[in-house]
């Protein structure tokens, strides 16, 4: 899982522009899935198994974008200005280096403040390449960075840029390999530009036109001092999630979640998620509508360049999703 996460996380692929990750990830699943296409928005889709008897088509997703920064300004001095794509936090940013597609890195740096320790807005922060004027600087308006920072192994818990959502591919990876036989005609989806729009989520659902979805993403954390709005903590299992900012996961899918999980004795928590939501979102408003649910993976200092999740949530998510996937679906 640490071999896989580390190549997955290192690997360049902000909203709009998944290429290369899809590329690795679409070579590792080869030889556990039955086909393998992509869709006009980039979505990796993979489907494995055939209808069987008490047998639903379940779409399973999980995004393979992270955020990053489009060009939008270079000075005459050669700093650069940009907007989000996605939701990067400032209070992460200041200080943290950068790499374009071309392969440029640059650091990004801040306007001077009267107040050195306030926060300041996006509009007031900028990327140094390195250049001494516009004419000699290696980016131009439209290019695309994401954080650029090393996977960082602290035995039982893991750190890198890009964790959301690469931890929730693995976990799908994961399941692929471990799935011998199911009733249910899977269809595992890694989309695209969930951080910016979720689109890629919604044209998937509607061309597979899912009996069920079930989103695979992250979540933050409530386990650090002084966050009193989520009792979501790192080691405490996969979280269930019953709300988010713009879903409500289906009762019943959240009811068959939890008696799988009870049943076979995988540890688990619940989530309520006050901003944010998911491809679950966008699944659910497909077409006519889609009963959906969401297995979240808690990650400390989401949206950052160093995010955290605990090895153990990880293996309990993927164990959750064998489970419910390999028996008749009951809802």
């Amino acid at each position: 899982m640490k071999k896989l996460l580390q190549t997955l996380t290192e690997t360049y692929g902000p909203s709009g522009y998944e290429g290369a990750v899809r590329d690795v990830i679409k070579k590792i699943i080869k030889p556990y899935t039955d086909e393998i296409r992509v869709d006009a928005l980039g979505n990796l889709i993979a489907r494995k198994g055939k209808l069987g008897k008490g047998g639903q088509r379940i779409m399973l997703a999980a995004h393979m974008d992270e955020i990053g920064l489009m060009v939008s300004h270079v000075d005459e001095n050669g700093f650069a200005r940009f907007t989000p794509l996605g939701s990067p936090f400032g209070r992460y940013m200041l200080g943290s280096r950068v790499r374009f597609m071309n392969g440029v890195q640059g650091v990004i740096g801040y306007d001077r403040l009267e107040k050195v320790h306030e926060m300041p807005p996006l509009n007031k922060i900028y990327i140094d390449v390195g250049a001494v004027g516009k004419k000699d600087c290696p980016i131009k308006i439209g290019d695309v960075a994401a954080f650029e920072r090393p996977f960082l192994d602290m035995g039982k818990r893991v750190v890198a840029k890009s964790l959301d959502d690469r931890v929730g591919v693995a976990a799908l990876i994961e399941t692929m390999r471990r799935l011998k036989s199911s009733p249910n005609e899977m269809v595992f989806v890694f989309t695209t530009q969930e951080e910016f729009t979720s689109h890629g989520a919604l044209v998937a659902a509607y061309g597979i036109d899912p009996d069920l979805g079930i989103a695979v993403d992250v979540t933050p954390t409530g386990d650090t001092p002084h966050i009193k709005d989520s009792d979501v903590a790192l080691g405490k299992g996969a979280a269930i999630k019953v709300k988010d900012q713009a879903m409500l996961s289906d009762p019943r899918v959240v009811a068959w979640m939890r008696k799988t999980a009870i049943k076979a004795k995988i540890k688990h928590q619940t989530e309520v998620l006050l901003t944010g939501t998911t491809d679950a979102y966008k699944m659910q408003t497909a077409r006519a509508g889609v009963p959906v649910g969401c297995i979240s993976i808690p990650v400390r200092y989401v949206h950052s360049p160093s995010e955290m999740v605990d090895l153990d949530d990880v293996e309990n998510c993927i164990r959750l999703l064998t489970a419910l996937l390999q028996a008749p679906i009951i809802l």
